[in-house]
């Protein structure tokens, strides 16, 4: 049985990989022993088509050639184009610092620097890595001065160049460790595509992942509880819809959402939505009023 963290629900910095970007130091917890594949795959993809390099560490039990293998069971030929004009490579923390064979915290941010650099002369828009964090084990390095690294990273990040997914098998750390991991990245993802988390805070709704289909059920429910709490209590005080961390917002949901802005009118209950320009434009097509949209981007 998996162990939750707790703060994951709750994260001010919960998103999908697909709005993983440039600058981002992202915490990801899976449960398979195996990597979350699906967000994997995503993020490598997201990157390529981005113009990023992509880097993957994989876990140590899987060798960069069977970590290459099974990315190239991705359809299409983007994957396999990558790996030949080394856009994408698959390598392990063991063989990033060497000639060092312990870890410290500045050989890795050395190297980390050293590949940033070397992206950004080679005309790439960014580098992004995914760092499966079973190297911890494999390395015998000392859990402490990881949390440390974990917490004193910022600096890679500035820049807006350099982003990064530290992956943690629950099965392999202490729950206070992942916790506290948690706390010390500014972003966390979601662990499967298709999910959805709708997080209230105060007089906001965040509706983080895929409001489809399969979600619908759980984000009208959410819709609702925010329009019976109205804004905090206040006579006339009104409550937002924030959709900006939406990967996708499916016909069904939308109506849902179109539907709760059209109550709210009657009520007399002002509800704003923040959404991207396509989903503002699905919306105003099923009646929603385009005076309560505010659109970004």
């Amino acid at each position: 049985m998996s162990v939750r963290v707790d703060g994951e629900e709750q994260h001010p910095g919960t998103l999908p990989v697909q709005h993983m970007g440039l600058g981002h130091h992202a915490f990801l917890c899976y449960d398979t022993g195996t990597p979350a594949w699906d967000v994997l795959a995503a993020f490598v993809w997201t990157g390529l088509t981005r113009g990023e390099k992509v880097i993957v560490f994989g876990p140590p039990e899987l060798t960069p050639a069977q970590l290459r293998s099974r990315l190239q069971q991705a359809p299409g030929p983007l994957v396999a184009g990558a790996y030949a004009r080394e856009q994408l490579r698959s390598s392990s923390v063991r063989e990033l610092i060497l000639p060092e064979r312990r870890f410290t915290v500045d050989r890795q941010w050395e190297r980390i620097a050293e590949e940033t650099e070397t992206a950004r002369a080679e005309g790439y828009a960014g580098l992004r890595t995914y760092i499966d964090m079973g190297w911890v084990a494999d390395l015998g390095a000392d859990v402490e001065a990881v949390m440390d690294r974990e917490q004193r990273a910022g600096h890679l990040f500035d820049g807006g160049f350099y982003s990064e997914v530290c992956a943690y098998d629950r099965r392999r750390f202490a729950p206070p460790v992942l916790e506290a991991m948690c706390r010390a990245h500014p972003q966390h993802l979601l662990p499967a595509l298709g999910e959805l988390r709708c997080r209230r805070d105060g007089a906001t709704l965040y509706v983080i992942g895929e409001a489809d289909t399969a979600t619908q059920e759980r984000f009208a429910a959410a819709l609702e509880e925010l329009l019976a709490a109205g804004g905090g209590g206040e006579p006339g005080a009104g409550v937002t819809v924030d959709l900006l961390r939406a990967g996708f917002l499916g016909a069904g949901c939308a109506g849902e959402l179109a539907r709760v802005l059209a109550r709210a009118s009657e009520l007399r209950r002002p509800v704003r939505v923040r959404c991207a320009a396509g989903h503002a434009l699905l919306l105003r097509r099923l009646g929603a009023d385009p005076a309560v949209l505010d659109v970004v981007g």
